[in-house]
């Protein structure tokens, strides 16, 4: 019996295209979030381990390393941000639950695009020349991590509980017992 099928997850074929949402049933927004995600949480740690090497040559390698990191995620989170946008404007209906849980993830992450430009902005203007990283950078770096986790946690209620922009399969062959492939659009 055949242990991997990579094609059909990955096809387009007998995908709607949606514009800046992606096809369907392969949205762009949560693939775009992993990376700030990612960064956002890479950022407290390597902050943490240069303020709690202040006194040591490589503290100062931490922090340029926060500060890269910082900025590699925020540029993406601009791409993640205008598809998350656009999903809002074209899924959610005004007066739904759904719609709450997007505006309550939408003002949490754009607070976290705030604080990461505040962020970016004290790194390169007022601790440029600094040898480890500062306890307020620090400590702005943490609560970025915990606003992001909360955000991304209202992100997943969407999609995980509420199956925003998910196609769901419903009986679909692609459950049975089978050799034979389905990609989207097909039957089976």
């Amino acid at each position: 019996m055949r242990k991997l099928s990579f094609r059909p997850a990955l096809t387009l074929r007998g995908r709607k295209f949606k514009g800046l949402r992606g096809w369907a049933g392969k949205p762009f927004h949560p693939p775009l979030t992993d990376v700030p995600v990612g960064a956002y949480m890479l950022v407290v740690v390597f902050d943490v381990i240069s303020y709690l090497g202040r006194n040591q040559e490589w503290a100062r390698d931490f922090y340029r390393a926060g500060t890269f990191t910082l900025i590699g995620g925020a540029v993406v989170s601009v791409f993640a941000a205008l598809t998350g946008f656009w999903d809002w404007l074209k899924s959610t209906e005004k007066g739904t639950q759904a719609r709450r849980t997007a505006n309550a993830h939408g003002w949490t992450m754009v607070t976290v695009t705030v604080l990461v430009l505040v962020d970016i902005a004290l790194r390169w203007f007022t601790y440029d020349n600094i040898d480890h990283t500062p306890g307020r950078i620090a400590a702005l770096s943490l609560v970025v991590a915990v606003l992001t986790m909360l955000g991304g946690t209202l992100g997943g209620s969407l999609a995980f509980d509420y199956g925003f922009n998910v196609e769901t399969a419903g009986d679909s062959p692609v459950w049975h017992v089978s050799e034979t492939d389905v990609l989207p659009g097909e039957k089976g």
